[in-house]
């Protein structure tokens, strides 16, 4: 049923990209089948390294982000005063577009890869660290409640308990982050850089072959599904009762 709803999906998509091309007839927007033939010469011209290294530096920053604001939220979702403490906190920063801090961080951490993983980082923190910590608020009492009459220690509540329930939300922000990770790697990939598929797409605009261009797009496109694919075959792994009929 997945493989069947994912071809369809596939099907419109590009069924809709003919139809735009047919429409335009434009050499800015060719048709799928040209960007296809097209792909031996981009990885003659290094696409496949530009990939690995987006993959390098998306994957990196979603764990980094997952290790530090998963504890923290779970933490701040159950314990109450602390959390009256540092919500104002995240309140304040929150909304505010890291992207902005962009220059600062490349004068700080240099123009490599550090500086692109750590802002791509600080983006998708606050995003996996206020829905866990919402998940965890939201976790019945009762439920914590049957657990310590069963004589279970605070450890083997977190585990068994707390975590599980609030797994499925952690994933579904994963999902969201990924989404906002990928847009953001394009945009530190855009300039102090020479790898990475944002440098791919735009030195293939600048110099006119658009071909090349929406081969590096489709690699960016190819990136996500290939991250959303592993949180879905993760989620199948870990939160098995969601699927159970």
């Amino acid at each position: 049923m997945f493989k069947g709803r994912t071809l369809l999906a596939v099907a419109v998509i590009f069924g809709a990209w003919y139809v735009l091309a047919f429409l335009f007839k434009t050499s800015i927007l060719p048709p799928p089948h040209a960007v296809f033939l097209a792909l031996p010469v981009s990885i003659k011209h290094g696409l496949g390294e530009h990939f690995l290294v987006s993959g390098y530096r998306a994957l990196l920053s979603l764990l980094w982000a997952l290790a530090t604001a998963v504890p923290l939220g779970l933490y701040l979702g159950r314990r109450k005063r602390i959390d009256a403490l540092i919500s104002p906190m995240i309140y304040l920063l929150y909304p505010i577009p890291k992207i902005v801090f962009l220059p600062l961080i490349l004068l700080v951490l240099g123009l490599g890869d550090l500086s692109k993983i750590f802002i791509i980082f600080l983006i998708v923190f606050f995003q996996i660290l206020v829905t866990t910590r919402d998940a965890a608020k939201g976790i019945d009492e009762e439920q914590i409640l049957s657990v310590l009459s069963l004589g279970a220690r605070p450890l083997q509540i977190f585990f068994h308990t707390i975590f599980p329930a609030c797994l499925p939300k952690v994933l579904t922000s994963l999902r969201i982050s990924i989404g906002t990770a990928i847009a953001v790697l394009f945009f530190v990939e855009s300039f102090a850089t020479t790898n990475g598929l944002g440098f791919f797409i735009l030195d293939a605009w600048s110099t006119l072959e658009y071909l090349s261009m929406y081969t590096g797009i489709m690699a960016m496109g190819v990136l996500g599904v290939i991250l959303y694919e592993a949180v879905d075959r993760i989620e199948k792994k870990t939160c098995r009762w969601m699927f159970s009929e």
